[in-house]
């Protein structure tokens, strides 16, 4: 029904532009626009299905491992980061189901164009919120396991003292709140959500009629996201540095070595980090740089350049729940260690092979003698 409302509105408008006034012109116009639409239902549900399904089975398995390894091991130090993990990938798999039903059932209506939304439509406004809040919680958490982490190596004893399992639950209700306050703030007239192009989901209004408001809205996300990310590299960086000078200190025969599960924590830390990097920095630049632009008029003619940036970049954003959970599937110390035997198996078979090729020991003994 949408899709047949959306070919209506979109080829009425269209028929009266023609030379003869017969509308002959504007027929293939029509039949251009909705082969393109076809086009887009057809790929589209591809696109969305695929990673929404990889997303969905990927945090599945994580979930089950964080769980068990929560339940078996009892380490405070340990516990509060899987507390954290956790509920990051809680977050993630929500993050797929909730906003990838809303994007697929716009795939198979066609999709809305931009120019025909309003700031009325709930479908969009509750998508736009939650790529927001979906898109928050993470950045949020990962500085969060970040700084306790930090906290744990560098202070062990204040961290023991002050990280407790209901502060941990506290610190998580106040991200998820925080997150929330800033998805809500179109409500108190603080920036708006629209459909994006291709018109198939909806987020900040960063192009076109671009206010002050819209501008300090994609500011404040954009900030808080990218200060996150910042103050996680930062935190990681100083529990990765200290780890590794806590290992080149040691004594010889000394026992007071870093702990491998604190080792196995920052390694994870580092991935979550630089896949949050990776996946999210050029949608929250992207986005900043689109609203500057747009509010100054100084786009231009590049306008569909940044249609584009916006794309790529919310599909890099959508790829980071689907990277997170095999963070925890691959960086485990039971994975690693058969990495680094296996590397180590590797490594020797190799120097055997070169060992086998120099001359005997007798050999080179005779050699000597003569």
């Amino acid at each position: 029904m949408l899709a047949l409302g959306r070919c209506n509105s979109s080829s009425s408008p269209l028929i009266p532009r023609s030379s003869n006034g017969s509308g002959g012109q504007a027929a293939p116009v029509v039949a251009l626009e909705m082969s393109q639409q076809g086009n887009l239902t057809a790929g589209g549900v591809v696109v969305v299905l695929l990673p929404m399904t990889l997303g969905i089975v990927s945090n599945i398995v994580a979930l089950i491992i964080l769980a068990n390894a929560y339940w078996l091991q009892r380490r405070r130090s340990k516990a509060s980061f899987l507390l954290f993990a956790t509920s990051l990938v809680v977050t993630d798999f929500m993050g797929h189901v909730i906003p990838g039903a809303l994007v697929l059932r716009l795939y198979l209506s066609g999709g809305v164009r931009p120019e025909d939304s309003n700031a009325s439509d709930g479908m969009c406004q509750f998508l736009g919120g939650s790529m927001v809040f979906f898109g928050l919680c993470p950045l949020f958490l990962g500085c969060a396991m970040a700084a306790e982490r930090c906290l744990g190596v560098t202070r062990p004893l204040l961290h023991s003292s002050l990280v407790t399992s209901a502060r941990t639950k506290m610190c998580l209700s106040a991200i998820w709140l925080a997150a929330l306050f800033v998805a809500l703030l179109p409500c108190l007239q603080l920036g708006s959500y629209t459909y994006q192009d291709p018109g198939t989901w909806c987020f900040i209004r960063v192009l076109n009629d671009i206010h002050e408001g819209d501008v300090a809205f994609v500011l404040l996300f954009s900030g808080l996201g990218l200060s996150s990310l910042a103050a996680a590299v930062v935190c990681n960086t100083i529990s990765g540095l200290t780890l590794v000078l806590a290992r080149i200190r040691r004594k010889p025969g000394s026992h007071h070595s870093a702990k491998s599960h604190d080792i196995e924590m920052v390694v994870q830390l580092l991935g979550i980090t630089v896949t949050s990097c990776i996946c999210w920095c050029p949608l929250l630049i992207f986005g900043l740089m689109s609203a500057i632009q747009s509010y100054t008029g100084s786009l231009g003619e590049e306008v569909s350049t940044y249609k584009m940036l916006l794309v790529i970049g919310v599909r890099l954003a959508t790829w980071n729940q689907i990277l997170d959970p095999w963070v925890y599937i691959l960086l485990r110390r039971t994975v690693l260690r058969k990495i680094y035997l296996i590397a180590k198996c590797q490594a020797g078979t190799l120097f055997g092979c070169l060992d086998s090729t120099s001359p005997p020991q007798s050999e080179k003994n005779e050699v000597n003698q003569a």
